[in-house]
C-alpha cells in the first residue's frame, strides 16, 4: 500500500537532482571542489608565470639580434615574423616548462585524474609544440603582414584571419592531428552502436562517424566529444565511459549531446564567437601596447616581430578578462546541446547519471558568479535539474 502511494506521488525534479547529486559522498564533492577552484586560480598564476617569460625573453635581446641577422641589408618581413615566431614560442615553452609540469601533470596525477606517465606526458607536449608553434608562426606571417599594409584595422582583419584557420584546423585536425596523440576505432557492432546510429538517423546526420578512442591514455575524466567539420566530422568516446560503467541510458545521453554540437553547427558559431573575441583582443592590444612598451622601454611599433614578448603579454593580460566571455559562449552551446539531447534520445536519467561523473573534475554546485566567471560548461547541478524537469514535463517520452 505505502509503495503505491509512493509510486503515485508527483515526480519532483528538485528532489530528483539532489539524489543525483547525494551519490557522491561529501568527501568526493569536496574533493571537487577543491581542484575547480584551486583551476581556476590556475588562471591567474599561469598569467603571471607567462607575463615572467616575457620579460625574461625581451630583457634578454635575443628576438632583437635575432631578427636583425635575418633581415641583413634586405628586409624579409614575412621570414623574419615566421622565424622570430618559432624562436619566441620555442623560448616560451622552454621557460614555462616547469609551470606546465606543475598544472597539467602533476596537478592532475596528484587528484587522480591521469594515470600516465611523466615521459609519456612529455613526449606528447613536446610533439604538440612542434606541431603548434610552425602553425602559429604561419599565422603570425598574416597578422604582421596586416600591421604593415593597414596598420589602423589590422585587428579587424586578423580577427576574419582567426576565423579561417579556426575552421581550417577543425577540417583537418581528426585526419592529420588527433591520430598522432590517440587511436580511434569504429564503434563495435553491438548494442552500444545501434543506438548511437540509431540516434544520429533522428538527427539528420551520417550514423557511420561513431568512434571509441583511448582517451585514458591521457585522462580519466568521463567524457566525449564532437570534431571536424563536414567529411572529417565524427563523434568520439573515450574508452573511460567503458570504465567507468556507463550503461545504454548514458550512452544515449552522452552521444545526443555530442550530435547536439554537430546538427546545429556548433564548431562555426563557436569560430564566430571566436573571431569577434579575437577582434576585441587585437583592438585592445592595439590601443594598450604603445603604453606598455614606454614602460618596458620598447619600440612603439607593434609590427615589429622583435617586441613581440612586449604585445604577447598584453595579450596574455587582456585575454584572461575575456575568458568570462568566452565561457558564455561555450555554456549556451552546451545548454543547447543537453536540450537536443534530450529531445531526440529521450533519456534525462542517462544524461544525469553521466554528468554526475563528471563532478571529479567539474565542482556540481558553483555560485553563479563563479559559473559566469570560470565555467565554460554549465554547472552540473543546474544541467542535471534541466533534465529533471524535462523529465517532468514529458513523461510519456522518457527513454522511448
Amino acid at each position: 500500500m505505502g509503495d503505491a502511494l509512493l509510486s503515485a506521488a508527483p515526480f519532483d525534479p528538485d528532489a530528483a537532482t539532489a539524489a543525483y547529486l547525494a551519490t557522491l559522498s561529501p568527501a568526493q564533492h569536496e574533493r571537487a571542489i577543491a581542484y575547480t577552484q584551486g583551476g581556476h586560480w590556475l588562471l591567474l598564476w599561469g598569467t603571471l608565470v607567462t607575463v615572467a617569460a616575457m620579460l625574461l625573453i625581451w630583457r634578454s635581446g635575443l628576438l632583437a639580434r635575432f631578427a636583425g641577422r635575418i633581415s641583413g641589408v634586405k628586409a624579409r618581413p614575412n621570414l623574419t615574423a615566421f622565424l622570430c615566431t618559432i624562436l619566441f614560442f620555442l623560448c616560451d615553452w622552454a621557460i614555462e616548462l616547469p609551470w606546465s609540469i606543475y598544472a597539467n601533470w602533476w596537478r592532475e596525477r596528484s587528484y587522480g585524474l591521469t594515470a600516465q606517465s611523466f615521459g609519456d606526458w612529455l613526449g606528447e607536449d613536446i610533439m604538440s609544440t612542434a606541431i603548434s608553434i610552425p602553425l602559429l608562426a604561419l599565422l603570425a606571417i598574416a597578422i604582421y603582414a596586416l600591421m604593415r599594409r593597414t596598420p589602423r584595422w589590422w585587428w579587424a582583419w586578423s580577427g576574419l584571419v582567426v576565423v579561417v584557420g579556426i575552421v581550417l584546423m577543425v577540417v583537418v585536425a581528426p585526419v592529420t592531428i588527433e591520430p598522432l596523440f590517440n587511436k580511434y576505432t569504429p564503434a563495435p557492432a553491438g548494442p552500444t552502436r545501434d543506438a548511437a546510429v540509431e540516434l544520429a538517423h533522428r538527427a539528420g546526420v551520417p550514423g557511420d562517424k561513431i568512434y571509441i578512442y583511448d582517451g585514458s591514455k591521457q585522462s580519466e575524466r568521463y567524457t566525449a566529444n564532437v570534431s571536424g567539420l563536414f567529411g572529417t566530422a565524427r563523434v568520439a568516446m573515450s574508452d573511460t565511459m567503458v570504465k567507468q560503467g556507463a550503461d545504454l541510458a548514458e550512452v544515449r545521453g552522452v552521444v545526443g549531446h555530442e550530435l547536439g554540437h554537430y546538427a546545429e553547427h556548433h564548431v562555426l558559431w563557436l569560430a564566430g564567437g571566436m573571431s569577434l573575441l579575437a577582434m576585441l583582443l587585437f583592438w585592445l592590444v592595439d590601443r594598450l601596447y604603445p603604453t606598455v612598451a614606454r614602460w618596458v622601454g620598447a619600440g612603439a611599433a607593434i609590427g615589429d616581430p622583435a617586441h613581440m614578448p612586449v604585445a604577447w603579454a598584453v595579450a596574455v593580460v587582456v585575454g584572461l578578462f575575456l575568458v568570462p566571455l568566452m565561457n558564455s559562449i561555450s555554456r549556451y552551446d552546451e545548454n543547447a546541446a543537453d536540450r537536443f539531447s534530450l529531445q531526440i534520445a529521450h533519456e534525462p536519467d542517462g544524461l544525469a547519471k553521466a554528468l554526475v561523473k563528471t563532478i571529479q573534475y567539474r565542482a556540481s554546485s558553483p555560485s553563479r558568479l563563479e559559473e559566469i566567471l570560470f565555467y565554460d560548461h554549465p554547472s552540473v547541478e543546474r544541467r542535471i535539474h534541466a533534465a529533471m524537469l524535462w523529465k517532468a514535463q514529458h513523461p510519456d517520452l522518457v527513454g522511448k
